[in-house]
C-alpha cells in the first residue's frame, strides 16, 4: 500500500507531480548553451551560463527542500532508503570510473606514449626528442619544436603533504561524528561535523595557494605539456569534488542543528559520509601517483 491507514510508514512512496525536472532541464539548457558559446569566443555566452547556473541552483534548492520535507514527514520507508543506498552506490561507482580514466591516461602516457615516441620509429621525425617524463622544456623535453615553456614539477613537500594530513584528519572527525550520531550524542556530532567542514575548507585554500605557487614560481600551467594537463585535470577535478563534498557536509550539519536525523535513520548523513571517504581515497592515489612517482 502506498499510504498507511494505521499511521505506519508507507511501504513505497509515490511523489506528487513536480515541476522540478522540467525547470532543471530549462536551466541546464542555458548553462551548457552559454558555456559552449563562451568557450568559442561569444562574450554573451558568460551571461547565459551564469543565468543557467543560478536558475539550476534555485531549482535544486527547492527540490532538495521538498525531499527533506517528505523524509522528515515520515513518507520514506525502508524500501525508499534502500533505493537511495543503491543510487548513491552507483553514483560513487561512476565517480570511480571518472577518476579511473584520468589515472589510466597518466599511466599510459608515462608507461607507453612517451617511451614509444622516443623509439626508433619516430627518430627521423623528431631526432631531438628525449623520452623523459615529465617534459620540462627544450633540451630534455617532449617539445623539440620549443612550444612548451620550461617548468618545474610539483613535489610532495610541503603543501600536498599538508593537504593529505588535512583530508585524512577530516575522515577521522567525520567517523567520530557518525559514531556520536549513532549513540544519539547530537552535540558531539555537530561539533565534529563543523570541524570536518572546516578541514575541507582549509584543504581548498591550501590547494588554491598551491596553484598560485605553481603558476608564479614553477611556471607550471595547464599548457605545460602532458604533465601540466594531467596534473591540473586530476588535482582540479579532485578539488571540485572536495568542494561539492564540503557543501554536502555543510548542509547535513545545518540539518543536524535543526533536529533532523535520528540514531537509527540518517542515510542523508551516511550518503554524504560515503562521498567524503571516497574523496579521501582518491586523494591518496593522486598523492602517490602524481606527487611521488
Amino acid at each position: 500500500m502506498s499510504a498507511s491507514a494505521h499511521g505506519t510508514t508507507p511501504h513505497y512512496f509515490v511523489p506528487q507531480p513536480s515541476r522540478h525536472p522540467a525547470f532543471a532541464a530549462f536551466g541546464l539548457f542555458f548553462l551548457f548553451f552559454g558555456l559552449a558559446n563562451w568557450i568559442n569566443g561569444a562574450d554573451w555566452g558568460v551571461y547565459s551560463f551564469a543565468f543557467g547556473l543560478l536558475w539550476l541552483f534555485g531549482v535544486l534548492f527547492q527540490w532538495f527542500r521538498d525531499s527533506i520535507r517528505e523524509s522528515e514527514g515520515g513518507q520514506y520507508g525502508r524500501k525508499i532508503e534502500l533505493s537511495f543506498r543503491w543510487s548513491m552506490s552507483w553514483f560513487i561507482f561512476s565517480e570511480v570510473m571518472f577518476f579511473g580514466a584520468f589515472f589510466t591516461a597518466l599511466w599510459w602516457m608515462r608507461a607507453h606514449s612517451v617511451p614509444e615516441l622516443g623509439g626508433i620509429d619516430n627518430s627521423l621525425l623528431w631526432p631531438d626528442f628525449k623520452a623523459i617524463w615529465p617534459s620540462r622544456g627544450v633540451g630534455a623535453t617532449a617539445s623539440p619544436a620549443g612550444i612548451i615553456e620550461p617548468f618545474q614539477t610539483m613535489t610532495p613537500f610541503w603543501l600536498p603533504t599538508i593537504n593529505t594530513a588535512l583530508l585524512l584528519s577530516s575522515g577521522v572527525t567525520l567517523t567520530i561524528a557518525h559514531h556520536a550520531l549513532r549513540e544519539n550524542h547530537r552535540g558531539r556530532t555537530i561539533a565534529f561535523m563543523w570541524l570536518t567542514v572546516l578541514l575541507g575548507l582549509v584543504f581548498l585554500f591550501v590547494q588554491g595557494y598551491e596553484y598560485f605557487h605553481a603558476y608564479s614560481d614553477l611556471n607550471l600551467k595547464l599548457t605545460s605539456g602532458a604533465y601540466g594537463s594531467t596534473f591540473f585535470m586530476l588535482t582540479g577535478f579532485h578539488g571540485f569534488h572536495v568542494f561539492i563534498g564540503m557543501l554536502m557536509l555543510l548542509f547535513i550539519t545545518l540539518r543536524l542543528m535543526k533536529g533532523h536525523f535520528t540514531a537509527d535513520k540518517h542515510f542523508g548523513f551516511e550518503g554524504a559520509a560515503w562521498y567524503w571517504h571516497f574523496v579521501d581515497v582518491v586523494w591518496l592515489g593522486l598523492y602517490i601517483l602524481v606527487y611521488w612517482l
